[in-house]
């Protein structure tokens, strides 16, 4: 697998070195680029393929194709590529208003892996600790044929379907379950992620996720409902999972396979998130001083 990083608007030259980009990999990436809505009718908003080089656009995270992955990084300062990944995760909590704890994130790997691992590994370190002190479950409602009554008689199944059938009664109840949108939610963010997470710590931990998750029911990403997740005093904690699995199951993260070749995405127009990221913190800078911020192209 070949892995490079590249700052936004930076270009790494055509070539087998370690600072450098074997052509056909960057067609291949920048095939997936052309592919996406953020990079426009030519991908060029992504990735520009050149004679001699390839250069990237204002976008930041994470692009990848068969046999390789490209991380683009903003342009900040002077730091190196690990500061860089961890001012960006910084951001995009904001943005995303994810609580992340200094402990968690002083466990990564800011240095060796990229930004979506990172991403993925956070995930993984935070839900497992999660699991192991609990998983969510709520009442649901059932309905269901019992030799002894259950919860209420459901009158009307009794007397038309069940008339032939009095050894049943036809019962309405609640019974706790896990089996509910928060961990659906959940579980399809650990499948997906799993073929995703190339370290072996990481797709162990996703490992024994995917376990804890097994008799939860399967959703497509698709069709995930977060609208019915009810997040209260009951399960604050999972609140910021929440986000985190938003994050990196919707908005920008796209999936597509044809054959052999899987392709995906997260990526993150630059001057958008610097701009939401601005304007989050002046609106906790500023939270009871009866000013507030607009956006702009917001009134």
């Amino acid at each position: 697998m070949i892995r490079r990083t590249v700052r936004e608007w930076g270009r790494l030259a055509y070539g087998s070195g370690a600072e450098q980009i074997e052509e056909t990999a960057a067609v291949r990436l920048a095939a997936v680029a052309r592919a996406l809505p953020l990079g426009g009718a030519d991908g060029s908003g992504i990735l520009t393929l050149g004679r001699k080089d390839v250069k990237a656009g204002q976008m930041v995270g994470v692009l990848a194709a068969e046999g390789c992955a490209l991380e683009i990084l903003p342009k900040i300062g002077d730091l190196d590529a690990g500061g860089v990944r961890r001012r960006l995760v910084h951001m995009l909590a904001v943005t995303h208003d994810l609580n992340v704890c200094a402990g968690a994130l002083s466990e990564l790997d800011w240095q060796r892996d990229d930004l979506l691992e990172i991403l993925i590994r956070l995930f993984a370190r935070m839900l497992i600790e999660a699991v192991r002190r609990g998983m969510p479950r709520r009442y649901v409602g059932h309905e269901d044929d019992l030799p002894v009554l259950r919860g209420r008689l459901n009158a009307a199944r009794q007397f038309t379907r069940l008339a032939a059938s009095p050894q049943f009664l036809a019962c309405r109840f609640d019974a706790l379950s896990a089996d509910i949108a928060l961990n659906r939610i959940m579980k399809a963010a650990v499948l997906r992620l799993q073929s995703l997470a190339r370290t072996v710590e990481t797709r162990r931990t996703l490992t024994e996720l995917a376990f804890a998750y097994a008799d939860i029911r399967d959703v497509p990403v698709e069709a995930l409902r977060f609208d019915d997740v009810i997040v209260d005093r009951t399960n604050a904690r999972w609140r910021d999972l929440l986000a985190l699995a938003r994050l990196l199951l919707q908005g920008r993260f796209q999936t597509t396979s044809g054959g052999a070749t899987t392709a995906f995405s997260l990526l993150f127009p630059m001057n958008t998130l610097f701009e939401a990221y601005v304007a989050q913190v002046l609106t906790r800078v500023l939270r009871g001083s009866g000013q507030s911020v607009v956006k702009q192209g917001v009134k």
